[in-house]
């Protein structure tokens, strides 16, 4: 599923003012931190994670591993944050509307 550039400008936007939901340390991206990810992603389809000092990845990495372990699409990378967008299938989450 890959998003066009109206759909990356929504979701940044989206993105701004979300706090980090998932913290990669120096244990790098561990199966731990893909399910939460998978769980954040299903929660709220679109979710921010920060890279801390200690991790040995480059966040562009990271960010590319972990999108492609929860089968999600890199919206963003700034610095040591980057976001994820993964349509959920749960009824009770509240769907964004993608343009």
């Amino acid at each position: 599923m890959a998003l066009t550039g109206k759909q990356v400008r929504q979701l940044r936007a989206l993105a701004h003012n979300l706090n980090p939901v998932v913290l990669i340390g120096k244990a790098d991206i561990t199966d731990a931190i893909v399910k939460q990810a998978e769980q954040a992603l299903d929660a709220h389809e679109l979710i921010k994670c920060a890279v801390q000092d200690g991790c040995l990845i480059p966040c562009h990495d990271a960010a590319d591993e972990l999108a492609e372990r929860t089968g999600s699409e890199v919206v963003q990378v700034i610095g040591h944050r980057f976001s994820l967008y993964r349509e959920s299938a749960r009824k009770d989450v509240k769907h964004i509307k993608l343009a």
